[in-house]
C-alpha cells in the first residue's frame, strides 16, 4: 500500500471513529448545560419579554415568554443537531427552519418533530441560576 492510500484510509478510519463517537458516544459525554448547573447564567435584563438570547457556550436558550416567566430550553435543534441560532417571538433554527414555542419548546415548523429538552431556573432578584 502507497503512503498515499494508508493516510487516506486512516484518515477515513478517524473519521469514522470520530463520527460514531458523535453520537453514540454523546450519552457519556457531559453537556454543555452541566457545566453551568447551579450557575448564574443570564440577568432577568437581558431576556426581552415576548422573546429570549441563545447562551452559545452553555447551548442553552432563555425565554420570557411573558414578563417575569422566564425558561430555559436546550439550543441543540431536535431536527439534526444544529446548535439554535436566534430567538425572536419563537426560537429559531436557520439550519433548516425548524421553530419552537417560546412558552412550551414544542414544535411551530418542521422539519424538526420533537420539542426542545426544558430544564429548570430558579430567579432571585435579578439572577437567573439553572437548577442542579
Amino acid at each position: 500500500m502507497s503512503r498515499r492510500h494508508l493516510l487516506g484510509a486512516a484518515s477515513a478510519a478517524g473519521a469514522a471513529v470520530v463520527g460514531a463517537g458523535g453520537c453514540a458516544g454523546s450519552a457519556s459525554r457531559p453537556e454543555p448545560q452541566d457545566a453551568v448547573r447551579g450557575q448564574v447564567i443570564a440577568q432577568t435584563g437581558d431576556v426581552p419579554v415576548g422573546g429570549g438570547l441563545v447562551i452559545m457556550d452553555a447551548k442553552l436558550v432563555l425565554t420570557q415568554p411573558e414578563d417575569g416567566t422566564f425558561n430555559a430550553y436546550t439550543a441543540v435543534c431536535t431536527h439534526s443537531g444544529c446548535t439554535i441560532q436566534q430567538v425572536t417571538t419563537q426560537i429559531e433554527c436557520l439550519c433548516h427552519g425548524s421553530r419552537f414555542d417560546i412558552a412550551t419548546g414544542e414544535v411551530l415548523h418542521g422539519p424538526a418533530t420533537e420539542p426542545l429538552e426544558s430544564f429548570d431556573v430558579t430567579v432571585e432578584g435579578t439572577d437567573i441560576t439553572l437548577d442542579p
